[in-house]
């Protein structure tokens, strides 16, 4: 797969990435404080474990780490029982953009597949390679998110 690397070259891939993994943490998950965790978990694993040789492979593999770590946070018991004090509390907090809001309403595999595209700027087959699908299935998911946020964003208007 590939190789492992030292401390400095670690540290100099995790400086290059930092933002990305940070971006795709935070799209993932719903708190900065998570999407730090995750961040940090990266950048662990870009420590101990061998990583892709050549550059755009290795952008690609980071990204679906760093998705495979924030499904498991999601998914974890400790993150099901846990309370954030912001449900408790009237803190006000900046709002994300109209679209981001909506994007948060849909499916998981929707929101990936949308981020990557618009966001990140992939095309429909680097997306497949990052998520691990069939490029059919990445482009019938941007056709179906793209009409759920469009249904979503006319009944926001009415």
């Amino acid at each position: 797969m590939g190789r492992k690397i030292g401390t400095e070259q670690a540290e100099s891939v995790f400086r290059q990435y930092a933002d990305l993994i940070y971006r795709v943490a935070l799209h993932n998950l719903d708190y900065p404080a998570d999407a730090e965790d995750i961040l940090q978990e990266v950048c662990l694993i870009i420590l101990t474990k061998p990583i892709p040789a050549d550059e755009e492979h290795l952008k690609r593999w980071l990204i679906r780490v760093t998705i495979n770590k924030c499904r498991d946070l999601s998914r974890s018991y400790r993150r099901r029982k846990w309370e954030s004090i912001e449900d408790h509390e009237n803190l006000e907090a900046e709002k994300p953009p109209e679209i981001l809001a909506e994007l948060q309403e849909l499916p998981e595999n929707y929101q990936n597949i949308v981020y990557l595209y618009y966001y990140e700027e992939y095309t429909v087959s680097e997306i497949a390679q990052i998520l691990r699908m069939n490029v059919n299935t990445v482009k019938s998911g941007l056709k179906r998110a793209r009409e759920k946020l469009k249904q979503l964003l006319t009944e926001a208007e009415d």
